[in-house]
């Protein structure tokens, strides 16, 4: 009796030491989030609570007061600007990974392997995700622009308001190809959405330095601060790799 009530004491215990923090993801990075997820449940008892979207209206939402603890950016800015205007942990901020944009369709053999087709003209829409909210969508409107192509594929431009809903346009089928992220359609280091796929060169844009930040909600939160020290971790890192992210040493 005494042994069971010991567990039962123990458990309690750890319960009451779990916490909960809220963490606002860039849309690109939202398998590979929910996957740390349950990495940080499993290891630690905290849970994250996830919300995927836009960076840009992340990071509005935070200077509007929304409680989110953790911001994982897919910028570098956003997060140096929340720091700067006080709303974030100083000294917080890490690039936990470097993203790469890849132009993909659902079609097989669609997309060849140099991605020609944009000069080609054989679509009647490309989608993007807006670039006023989502690095991913600036990255794309650089790609074009380095081809070239930004005068003529200008008016077949369909926006998403994040990369997730990029995604969503190509993968149901209504727009026939789009820049999305490439951890979108790969796990594991290989192609798993199926369709056909082009890896846009990184000269052909800015790198995209992805960025988390400890906001100043969270800066007393256990599960933050868990959250924020997984992301430096090497199970992180291999986890990241295996969606194509390259992953900056800590």
């Amino acid at each position: 009796m005494r042994w069971v009530l010991a567990c039962l004491a123990a458990l309690f215990f750890a319960a009451a030491r779990a916490d909960v923090a809220n963490i606002a993801v860039a849309a690109n990075f939202a398998a590979p989030a929910k996957a740390l997820a349950r990495i940080l449940n499993d290891t630690t008892g905290h849970t994250a609570r996830l919300s995927f979207g836009a960076t840009g209206a992340f990071a509005a939402q935070v200077e509007n007061g929304a409680p989110f603890d953790v911001l994982m950016a897919a910028d570098d800015t956003s997060p140096a600007r929340l720091e700067a205007g006080g709303l974030a942990v100083p000294g917080s901020r890490l690039t936990y990974a470097m993203g790469r944009l890849a132009l993909w369709s659902a079609k097989p053999g669609f997309i060849d392997a140099q991605g020609r087709v944009l000069g080609g003209g054989q679509f009647d829409k490309l989608a993007i995700a807006n670039p006023k909210f989502a690095p991913y969508g600036q990255a794309a409107l650089q790609t074009l622009e380095k081809l070239g192509l930004t005068g003529p594929i200008k008016p077949k431009l369909v926006m998403g308001e994040s990369i997730g809903q990029t995604y969503q346009f190509v993968a149901s089928g209504n727009v026939p190809l789009g820049f999305v992220a490439l951890a979108q359609v790969m796990t594991g280091g290989k192609p798993t959405a199926g369709g056909s796929l082009w890896v846009v060169p990184e000269e052909l844009h800015a790198p995209i330095a992805q960025d988390a930040v400890l906001l100043k909600h969270g800066a007393d939160n256990p599960a933050a601060r868990a959250w924020l020290a997984l992301l430096r971790s090497p199970a992180a890192a291999d986890l990241m790799r295996g969606y194509g992210y390259a992953v900056p040493k800590h």
